[in-house]
């Protein structure tokens, strides 16, 4: 009578799949909870004690950790001194193995869990188990999905050999992937950081490993492309992951990677005192602003270029409320996302059919330092990815920094300048963003010089009739050549924030004092390509 070993933490389907077995003629063996399963319905089971002639250990830590067990798994069918030795030590051999492993992620997926506790559904048996039973599949049933429970019975009652060989090597296939995930996610957990911001992701091989797969998506940049949506497994969601979806179509590949952006572009302004909005097309804002209200910095940062607006996602600071909705129903809208909405403004969003809503879901906030920011960044490249730790937000200007013009910039321009430079590091390189009065009033992006930035912001503002004298300016990196400069100069800009670090920053510090501007260098660079 063959014998089968179930020890499985995900009971679904257990009982019938051990109900077929014994059906079949098979002999089935189990551990604590399992067996307790399987017997209240009424299924004759072993222990796994009654084949090792040893008890189930500290607190079931110790179970299937035995010779008999894994000789019994291990044993090659076809070598007969293998067959030999079982028969010396009264070995049974065990012809197939059902197990999963301790819920690990799904544990360090709550919030705030205490190392103690994440330990000990770190499995130990489990994947031994398996993977004894992968090895030697040829002879072996490994299984650790209950979605192949019915194939396996299937097989079971098939005489063709060749397909029960195929089946085994792609079960054993699946256990591998599924303990080199589980592994990879337990490395990720433990190769967290305590930082000011909380835990933080060491970027190794293990983020690529620890992934786990959201949702598949309809396709990708273009219909001709297929793609998915994972998230990093090894904790609490993250970012977009951590977001719920109130309302509209299911995002897109490009509506993620907007709403991505949008992240982006209003994390330095969380827990500030004032409203922020940021409007992204492309996965860049064509405007950003503050406000004494969720609408008014809309208002302000839609001034910027309404034009490109349409089609845009729009992420807020601050709750919707029903004015605010009535404001943002008057444009086309991919995504909103904002910490919350009233009633009476998901009501007039609502009447828009296709569009996503989106906030923090129940275990997140939208706060300052909170882990909507944390993580890791995975970028795909031919044959290869690049991995990097998420950006800390810009809050870098304050009145201490360095200024190395001859004039400092006044109170205002402080002001903005704090304004210009937060906002700066979600606009694409080279990033120039002009701004006053705590709103963006033209942006250049994506440009392949730095000056072609600066001259691209100014005619943008121009184009809706925005007065850019007066204005200050922000670069997400320093200025190769004075250029830059002086084509702000001609335009009216009074004050200039940039990292600095150009071998020609006392030209372009000579420039500034020229044209009477005030410069600030931050000693950070912003680059986003």
């Amino acid at each position: 009578m063959p014998i089968a070993l179930a020890s499985v933490s995900d009971k679904r389907g257990i009982e019938e799949f051990c109900r077929g077995l014994i059906a079949r003629g098979w002999s089935i063996v189990s551990t604590g909870g399992t067996r307790r399963t399987l017997r209240a319905a009424g299924l004759e089971v072993r222990g796994v004690s009654d084949l090792t002639g040893q008890p189930e250990m500290l607190e079931g830590r110790v179970k299937t950790l035995h010779p008999t067990v894994h000789a019994g798994i291990l044993a090659r069918r076809e070598v007969p001194d293998d067959l030999d030795q079982l028969t010396a030590h009264g070995i049974a051999p065990i012809d197939l193995v059902v197990a999963n492993l301790y819920p690990f992620r799904e544990t360090v997926a709550r919030e705030g869990v205490p190392l103690m506790e994440a330990l000990e559904q770190i499995d130990i048996g489990g994947p031994t188990l398996l993977r004894a039973a992968a090895k030697n599949h040829p002879s072996v049933w490994p299984i650790c999905d209950p979605a192949d429970y019915e194939r396996v019975l299937a097989a079971l009652d098939s005489d063709e050999r060749t397909a029960a060989k195929k089946l085994r090597r792609e079960l054993a296939s699946t256990v591998y992937r599924h303990t080199a995930s589980y592994d990879a996610t337990i490395t990720a957990y433990l190769s967290q950081t305590e930082s000011d911001g909380g835990p933080r992701r060491i970027p190794g091989h293990e983020a690529l490993a620890a992934l786990v797969r959201v949702q598949p998506l309809r396709y990708g940049e273009n219909p001709d492309q297929d793609a998915a949506f994972f998230r990093d497994g090894s904790g609490p969601p993250r970012g977009i992951p951590a977001l719920a979806q109130l309302h509209g179509k299911e995002l897109s590949f490009n509506n993620i990677l907007d709403v991505d952006g949008a992240l982006t572009a209003i994390a330095p302004f969380v827990g500030g005192n004032q409203a922020a909005c940021a409007i992204l097309k492309h996965s860049t804002p064509c405007g950003l602003a503050v406000g004494c209200s969720a609408e008014e910095a809309y208002r302000k940062a839609l001034a910027c270029d309404p034009v490109s607006a349409f089609g845009s996602v729009i992420a807020l600071t601050d709750p919707v409320t029903e004015a605010t909705a009535e404001a943002l129903s008057g444009n086309f809208v991919e995504c909103i996302l904002a910490p919350d909405y009233s009633d009476d403004a998901l009501l007039v969003l609502r009447q828009k059919r296709n569009l996503r809503i989106l906030k923090p879901g129940a275990d997140t906030r939208l706060e300052a330092g909170g882990h909507l920011w944390d993580g890791v960044e995975i970028r795909g490249v031919r044959g290869g990815v690049l991995v990097q730790a998420a950006p800390r937000p810009a809050r870098d200007v304050d009145r201490e920094a360095r200024v190395p013009t001859a004039r400092a910039p006044a109170d205002a321009e402080w002001d903005d300048l704090a304004f210009a430079w937060s906002a700066i590091q979600s606009v694409k390189s080279n990033a120039i963003l002009l701004a006053r009065d705590g709103a963006s009033i033209g942006i250049g992006a994506g440009q392949m010089s730095r000056v072609d930035s600066v001259e691209l912001s100014i005619r943008k503002a121009g184009a809706q009739g925005l007065e850019v004298a007066g204005a200050v300016l922000a670069s997400d990196a320093f200025f190769p050549f004075r250029d830059g400069i002086d084509a702000a100069a001609a335009a009216g800009v009074t004050a200039i924030v940039q990292p600095g670090g150009s071998r020609r920053d006392d030209e372009v510090v000579e420039a500034a004092n020229e044209h009477d501007i005030a410069m600030v260098f931050t000693g950070r660079r912003l680059f986003r390509h």
